[in-house]
């Protein structure tokens, strides 16, 4: 997949549950964790804003483009 989810990343440095981030954001647990392994294939902008928000975070800070052939040869 050439998009990178870093929310673990972002719930360590923020020393943040996945729980409390879901009831702060309104999402299930199944959904944010099928986020946050990375088999999300689509995520709504409003989605996106209350994670940042609750995080305050920048998108960039939780999501990473990697090209293909580069994720390929690493």
């Amino acid at each position: 997949m050439a998009i990178i989810i870093h929310l673990d990343v972002m719930l360590a440095k923020r020393k943040m549950s996945v729980t409390e981030l879901s009831e702060k954001v309104g999402l299930t647990m199944a959904n944010l964790s099928i986020l946050k392994n990375g088999k999300a294939k689509a995520i709504r902008f409003s989605t996106l804003e209350g994670i940042c928000r609750a995080l305050n975070c920048q998108p960039g800070d939780i999501l990473e483009y990697q090209n293909d052939e580069t994720s390929n040869h690493s």
